[in-house]
């Protein structure tokens, strides 16, 4: 059985940091693409930050230059670190995983997911 579990949410002011993990089980393709999603109260869920079992990456233009995502795979863990958090940051973050390496931010293309973990960000 496949789990993802994130961890790491919490309330900061902005432009503080966080850094959101998801530890991965049961999840033992070769080839995979693994992304963090957010969605806000009243608003569909979003792809922000992706990568692959070859290391390459993609994110939002909302996130582009603040956010990054790295893995450990020794760890089988995924990590999103948040830097210059804003309010509109403000969302439950999900992790998700698709057996194919090609990146892609759909949501409707990922066949497992995590339970989210809540940010939320202060003015």
């Amino acid at each position: 059985e496949v789990r993802l579990e994130e961890s790491g949410g919490g309330s900061v002011q902005a432009g503080g940091s966080l850094r959101l993990s998801c530890r991965l089980s049961g999840f033992t393709y070769q080839y995979y693409c693994l992304t963090w999603f957010r969605q806000a109260p009243g608003k569909s869920r979003e792809g922000i930050a992706a990568t692959t079992s070859e290391s390459t990456t993609m994110y939002a233009d909302s996130v582009k230059g603040r956010f990054t995502i790295s893995k450990d795979n020794a760890k089988n863990t995924l990590y999103l670190q948040m830097d210059n958090l804003q309010p509109e940051d403000t969302a439950t973050y999900y992790c998700a995983a698709r057996p194919f390496p090609q990146l892609t931010l759909d949501r409707d293309r990922y066949n497992y997911w995590g339970q989210g973990t809540q940010v939320t960000v202060s003015s």
